[in-house]
């Protein structure tokens, strides 16, 4: 395996974990509406599992409040009874066509909580940041041992390698603070 190689997928592993990041953060309930706050919510329909975008078309109606217009009206008790037992703790309203969700003001209590999710979510962005690391790191001490590059060159790669971790950590703990701002301001 090339250096070039580990660093492609070094930067590919870091970029995924940034990504599935900022998907996890779009999903936390921080008091506005946004349709990402239940996008991937599976419903139980059709006798599987499916998101439920792919299901209904969801909409914010105003800021504190999303429609959800399923494509087959027939699904609409399924769409409600999937969010009622979803980790978001919201009651949705179903008038037969559409489904609303009104969220609630927060409360400092939920607040602190979601603060803490966020922090445990960064977490498990910074072990996948630290699991590609130890990857690259473990695939360049292999090439040394069977001298496919010099111990400068491994050494030079594996300083390159933790320059990247750390610009990864940087820009998880800025989106962190960024999230926790939007959650307890």
């Amino acid at each position: 395996m090339s250096q070039d190689k580990i660093f492609s997928e070094l930067n590919s592993a870091v970029s995924h974990a940034i990504e599935a990041l900022g998907r996890d953060f779009a999903g936390l309930r921080t008091g506005r509406a946004h349709p990402s706050l239940v996008d991937n919510l599976k419903i139980e329909a059709y006798g599987q599992q499916m998101p439920l975008k792919s299901m209904a078309t969801v909409t914010v109606q105003d800021a504190r409040t999303i429609g959800i217009s399923p494509f087959d009206p027939s699904q609409g008790a399924a769409i409600e009874k999937g969010i009622l037992t979803s980790d978001l703790g919201i009651t949705p309203t179903n008038d037969g066509k559409l489904i609303r969700i009104t969220l609630p003001e927060l409360t400092q209590d939920r607040r602190k909580e979601l603060s803490k999710l966020a922090k445990q979510m960064t977490e498990n962005a910074k072990v996948s940041i630290r699991h590609a690391r130890q990857k690259a790191n473990d695939t360049l001490k292999a090439m040394e041992k069977n001298k496919e590059i010099s111990q400068d060159d491994s050494k030079k790669a594996a300083g390159r390698v933790q320059g990247i971790v750390d610009d990864a950590t940087k820009k998880v703990d800025l989106a962190l603070k960024n999230k926790e701002t939007e959650i307890l301001g």
